[in-house]
């Protein structure tokens, strides 16, 4: 039964890229602002927010909402995407901190 249940949790939990996607937001810009990913597979962001004051990484078409104070950081999960570009944003600097994921 022990070993059901572990064959079950490693069919069921995806596998995360072998490292996370490091991204700053500074000055109310996200570097790098283009992020490629392997399409079909879960990945993660660890996003430093390296300004003074808190942001919100944004995306409808990720479908992902994280807020992460200034001078400090978050991990933002990506479920495994389809090939296709996402736009993302900080929503409370939306006219200068834009990017988007590329999955191929």
């Amino acid at each position: 039964m022990k070993k059901l249940i572990l064959a079950l949790l490693f069919v069921v939990t995806p596998a995360l890229a072998a490292e996370p996607i490091i991204v700053h937001l500074k000055g109310h810009k996200f570097y790098p602002s283009t992020i490629k990913v392997k399409a079909g597979q879960p990945s993660m962001i660890t996003l430093f927010n390296d300004d003074d004051t808190a942001d919100e990484f944004d995306s409808s078409s990720l479908k992902v909402e994280k807020v992460v104070g200034g001078h400090a950081k978050g991990n933002i999960r990506l479920r495994a995407l389809p090939p296709g570009k996402y736009p993302f944003m900080g929503e409370f600097h939306a006219a200068t901190a834009q990017g988007v994921v590329i999955a191929e």
